[in-house]
């Protein structure tokens, strides 16, 4: 988020929750086996006879951050079939949709159902289907980014990119890189990432996850993010907050960072309300976005409330970051354009209800 924020507020009223509800709303940061409703998970898992960890009631509750990626990877190696990926993608969107986004980028990890013989075009096959089908029935667009793995083979990264960049799709705009990044630095996924750039890619990685020490995950990563990878703009970054002159250089490069209000650790959920709000004062442009929205118990509107909620923010940072995740999007130009004046007029209608509470 730009300098909106440091502007003069005129409107620092808390929102009702029925108004932040139909506030206009993108998640750019959002993985799909993250998306998987636990019932749609335990049908999964027993179709193909894999066992839970635990009860499905309890199946979101994590003893650790590296537990919550072992659930994660579970969700992704229960998805196999056409028709799994095609209603994995399906309600997500859904569910997106019920919390008031508009657009949502969702990624996938096409390294983790390889070893299990799904091939990428049965992957592709199925994501497309359910996210046109999603389209047709939510008032919600969508995008994938097809991720790799970091703590993953090298091989398996190789062969994960020929895929995406051999069998291009329009859906599929760009590529991340995630996992916990102790597993491996950013850097030595460059040339993997230069190729997508040069397909005409976007590119996305986590970096400086707060989940993680600065040895771990350090602020140094987001410039080999930019410089080395290409990124065009980052997830998380909450780390990068040790290095003011880090801070300094990605402030000025621009990059967008696709932060997260609520993360699988809950004695860390204070701190990283925190980071938000520094990162913010800081001027470093910032999105609101879910991260894992079922495994973590949220969706975009409750994410919305926590972070404003806690911290201290109100109906113009709400503008704020509604129209930041218009800007960072990955849709094309015409449609980001069309996307933002429609944004625009849904606030300004918004705000007029706002105005005419305050004044009762």
């Amino acid at each position: 988020m730009h300098s909106t924020l440091s502007e003069p507020a005129a409107h620092r009223a808390p929102i009702t929750p029925q108004l932040l509800a139909r506030l206009p709303k993108v998640d750019l940061h959002m993985h799909l086996a993250g998306t998987l409703r636990p019932a749609t998970l335990a049908a999964f898992a027993g179709r193909h006879a894999l066992a839970l960890p635990r009860p499905v009631e309890s199946l979101y509750t994590y003893r650790d951050f590296y537990d919550f990626i072992d659930v994660l990877r579970l969700g992704a190696r229960a998805v196999r079939s056409a028709g799994e990926f095609e209603r994995m993608a399906y309600e997500a969107v859904e569910d997106a949709s019920r919390s008031g986004a508009r657009h949502v980028e969702m990624s996938f990890n096409p390294q983790y159902y390889l070893p299990a013989g799904v091939p990428y075009r049965v992957q592709l096959e199925g994501l497309v289907a359910g996210v046109q089908a999603a389209m047709r029935d939510f008032d919600c667009s969508a995008l994938l980014i097809a991720a790799l793995d970091r703590g993953l083979p090298m091989d398996s990264a190789r062969q994960a990119m020929d895929d995406i960049v051999g069998r291009r799709h329009e859906l599929v705009v760009g590529v991340g890189l995630d996992g916990p990044e102790r597993e491996g630095p950013p850097a030595q996924m460059a040339p993997l990432f230069q190729r997508a750039g040069r397909a005409g890619l976007k590119r996305t990685a986590h970096v400086c996850e707060d989940n993680q020490t600065l040895q771990e995950a350090p602020p140094s990563n987001v410039d080999d993010c930019i410089e080395l990878m290409g990124c065009d703009r980052l997830d998380h970054g909450y780390n990068l907050l040790a290095d003011a002159d880090g801070v300094r250089r990605a402030r000025d490069r621009g990059v967008y960072f696709c932060a997260c209000g609520i993360t699988s650790v809950a004695r860390n959920r204070e701190r990283r309300l925190r980071s938000l709000r520094a990162m913010v004062d800081a001027g470093l442009p910032v999105t609101l976005n879910t991260d894992d929205p079922a495994m973590f118990h949220t969706d975009i509107a409750h994410t919305y409330a926590t972070v404003l909620d806690g911290c201290g923010w109100g109906w113009d940072e709400a503008r704020a970051f509604s129209l930041a995740g218009v800007q960072a999007c990955w849709l094309d130009d015409a449609a980001r354009r069309d996307l933002r004046e429609r944004f625009e007029r849904e606030l300004d209608a918004l705000q007029g209800e706002l105005a005419g509470q305050t004044e009762r």
